[in-house]
């Protein structure tokens, strides 16, 4: 493979001519040592006599067959030329001149990369016009820049703090857009530092370019303490989004068909985005590309006043746009549109799109030209999760373009009920499908976090994404059945499989239905075994909306929310009235308050804690309460104050050893003993080995276990759960965590204490049938789980679960375990 290394690659080139240009690039291959200086006669001679204009801006000039001698070292050189050098007769303008000496074959791989390049004009205008020649290495070589890299951009701003980004899906534009948003609020300049580079933490745009994935650790610097510390403690409450809720960003778990058709012509598998089974015909949704010329300018201000106006008709779209899916689809999916109005008000590529204008560009060739570098950019980051938000870019791009050049927005709806299939489908398009001409859709590209596939589940349209170039090539009308949750599309089955097919289907539906309008009943299994279903919750305005879905009480009240949305410690006072507001509510059901749970993910600046390299090891959970007894003596009187207003237990967090558990209890009956105050239950969260594996010495002294599943498994698996490669792999039901919680549940039983699970595993159906064939107790999930955890319970007998989770204690990996439903 031939290399490239930097130094043969020219930037920012301004030959008079094409002769010139040639010279040029020739001169580069002549410093370098591959050929003499006499090689540049042969290459103006070919040059003279062939053509090596390529099309789409890319030439590549290269010597007459008898200089081959000439050559001491096969190479190649590049001149780029962003203003472009006339290069046929026809005044076709080549911007990218590859120069190359070759012997023999060797450059061969090097023109089969420029074909694919050609292939796409963004990428072709990115290259022209990048100021990295890494970019334009990668995409000739397919090899990362060898060169020297530039020296890290270092903020020069007085006041810095190092921070952990506690976001599940990292930096994506909801929480860019809020950061952004309080930088403006709060004046003056704030900076965020990450691998070497340095954003403006006011433009979105530019805090998004820096890729920050969850969990990375990074600067973030301001001219003013105060400014810096506000933005502190917003970051680490999360700038909008949740950090203990089920992300609805998270890609749904491919599972084994329920079923399969018996007869179809093709299956094609692509990546599951939003479950469901559907039958229908295709119909292929092509997308124009938008034609965008660069017919120049007279009026450079009447051009920059086009801009203004298709960004404000842009921004009117996406507000009535948020209103409505927010009235469908709830708030948070509505805060995706906003987000995508708050990158119309990016000033940096407003600005860089006037300078092009006031360079003799239209308004849309230099808006367009301007977005692609940005999309660009986001493509390349490692974090699938961030690299998806380039559609949204795309989406806003093409917005505004359309406003430009006077183009109608997009339909995709149709007379006859369809399975859509597309390139790629935008969020903007899927939030307008209407579901009753669009059963489901197909895309060849995609990611199952995209916010694409996010609307897609809010809609509760079955969906299949990255399912390949293939797809664009299935005829409309073609019988289909679509199986998001597998993530596979069936062509062509027959008759008596489409028949099964919509039987299943409306099956669905009705248990849904009766799910939702029997969730007020117990969970009772068909041989009379009654499991308790409880909810997650973190305030206590959530316990209303507990109750109305049918939980009987609340297994985990996490605490640390009173902690993470404000810029102080909350007073004794204060957590008494959401703890009591909380337990009056419920009305006599039980509430299991967690005592605080910091560290690990879940950071809070003011209380001025030492950053540790491995936090989901160090002082976290009950660790830290032990180091702050300020903190865990106030809960604990808080807790102990509202007890008198209901059935309340208390539950400490990351309990690794009995002396941790007699430490904590020692303190809560200190305080009790201080207050007067009822003795309420005691239990610990295992969490982690050491306390599944003492589970026999815990059950002599504890009143009840809950078991958090999502951090037993990353300790049995020594899998950190937020690490964008291993996340996916970090499943409960893995043979290893159900042995951990079968030697808890046998433990509690030997002693007559109860066991909980509050864990994810607890909220999916199968994960809940395990659990309760285990022996498990109590199952507390998400709050829009309760229904369907408590509608699968009454579907089986305990016998049945028993003999399930037995074998599944048996089987060697999460795969077996989920094949045996």
């Amino acid at each position: 493979m031939i290399r490239l290394p930097a130094h043969l690659v020219r930037l920012a080139a301004t030959p008079r001519d094409k002769d010139e240009a040639i010279a040029q690039v020739a001169q580069l291959l002549v410093d370098a040592g591959n050929v003499p200086p006499d090689y540049v006669q042969g290459m103006l001679r070919r040059e003279h006599t062939a053509n090596t204009y390529l099309g789409n801006g890319v030439a590549i000039p290269h010597g007459v067959p008898e200089d081959k001698d000439l050559i001491r070292e096969t190479g190649i050189a590049v001149l780029q030329v962003p203003q472009g050098v006339s290069w046929t007769e026809a005044g076709e303008a080549a911007r990218l001149i590859v120069g190359i000496a070759a012997r023999s074959d060797e450059h061969l791989e090097v023109l089969r990369r420029l074909t694919r390049v050609l292939a796409d004009p963004a990428q072709v205008d990115e290259l022209t016009r990048t100021a990295d020649p890494a970019r334009i290495i990668e995409a000739l070589t397919g090899e990362r820049a060898a060169a020297t890299p530039a020296a890290p951009a270092v903020s020069t701003l007085p006041y810095r703090t190092e921070l952990r980004l506690p976001n599940p899906a990292g930096m994506h534009a909801r929480p860019a857009t809020q950061l952004a948003q309080l930088v403006k609020a709060h004046g003056g300049r704030v900076q965020l530092s990450y691998g070497g580079a340095l954003a403006d933490a006011s433009s979105m745009m530019s805090v998004l370019q820096l890729g920050l994935p969850a969990g990375a650790t990074f600067e973030l610097s301001a001219d003013d303490p105060a400014t810096l510390q506000a933005l502190r403690d917003a970051v680490a409450a999360g700038l909008g989004d949740d950090l203990s809720a089920p992300a609805s960003a998270q890609a749904p778990e491919r599972v084994a068909p329920a079923w399969e058709p018996q007869r179809v012509s093709a299956t094609i598998e692509g990546v599951p985005a939003s479950g469901g089974l559907v039958v229908g015909v295709t119909r292929q949704h092509r997308t124009e590309r938008l034609q965008v010329s660069d017919e120049g300018v007279s009026d450079p201000a009447l051009e920059a006043t086009r801009l203004d106006a298709a960004i404000a008709a842009a921004r009117q779209d996406l507000h009535d746009l948020a209103r409505e899916v927010g009235e469908s689809l709830g708030r948070e999916r509505a805060a995706i549109f906003e987000a995508h109005a708050a990158l119309l008000e990016d000033e940096a590529v407003i600005q860089d799109t006037v300078r092009r204008i006031l360079d003799g560009h239209s308004v849309a060739w230099a808006y367009q030209a301007v977005m692609n570098e940005r999309i660009a950019q986001l493509q390349r980051l490692d974090d699938p999760n961030l690299a998806a938000r380039a559609a949204d870019l795309g989406d806003v791009q093409g917005r505004v373009l359309r406003k430009l050049l006077g183009l109608p927005e997009p339909q995709l709806t149709s007379g006859q009920p369809v399975v859509l299939i597309a390139h790629d489908l935008t969020p903007s398009d899927t939030a307008t499908l209407d579901p009753g001409s669009v059963l489901g859709f197909c895309t060849a590209v995609g990611g199952p976090t995209s916010h694409t596939a996010i609307i897609a589940r809010g809609l509760g349209l079955p969906a299949i994404v990255a399912a390949g170039e293939g797809v664009l090539n299935i005829p409309d009308g073609t019988p289909c059945i679509l199986d998001g949750a597998s993530g596979r599309l069936y062509l062509e089955p027959s008759e008596a499989d489409r028949l099964e097919a919509a039987a299943r289907r409306e099956q669905a539906e009705r248990d849904q239905a009766a799910a939702r309008e029997a969730r007020h009943q117990p969970a009772t299994t068909r041989d009379g075994h009654r499991v308790e279903v409880a909810a997650n919750i973190n305030r206590a305005s959530d316990a209303a909306s507990a109750l109305e879905a049918g939980a009987e009480g609340v297994g985990l009240m996490r605490t640390e929310f009173l902690f993470l949305e404000r810029d102080s410690i909350p007073s004794e006072e204060e957590q008494e009235r959401e703890y009591r507001a909380m337990a009056e509510s419920l009305a006599g059901r039980p509430l299991i308050i967690r005592t605080l749970d910091i560290g690990g993910d879940k950071e809070v600046p003011y209380l001025g804690l030492a950053r540790e390299d491995n936090s989901f090891l160090g002082m976290r959970g009950i660790r830290l309460c032990f180091e702050r007894p300020d903190l865990f003596v106030p809960q604990l009187r808080a807790i102990y104050r509202a007890a008198r207003h209901g059935d309340v237990r208390i539950m400490f967090p990351m309990i690794s050893t009995l002396e941790d558990f007699r430490r904590a209890k020692g303190i809560a009956e200190a305080v009790r003993a201080e207050l007067g105050a009822p003795q309420v239950p005691l239990g610990i969260m295992v969490e982690v080995p050491s306390a599944a594996l003492l589970a026999e010495e815990f059950a002599r002294e504890v009143d009840f276990f809950s078991i958090g599943t999502n951090d037993l498994t990353q300790y049995t698996l020594a899998m950190d759960r937020l690490h964008p490669q291993l996340a996916r792999q970090t499943d409960a039901l893995h043979p290893a965590v159900l042995r951990m919680i079968d030697t808890t549940v046998r433990a509690a039983q030997r002693h007559g204490r109860w066991v909980g699970v509050c864990g994810g595993a607890a909220g999916e159906p199968l994960g809940a049938l395990l659990l309760s064939g285990l022996g498990v107790h109590e199952l507390s999930v998400s709050v829009p789980q309760v229904p369907a955890v408590k509608a699968a319970l009454r579907e089986h007998s305990m016998t049945e679960l028993r003999e399930l989770a037995a074998r599944a204690l048996t089987c060697a990996s999460a795969a077996e375990v989920r094949a045996l439903v």
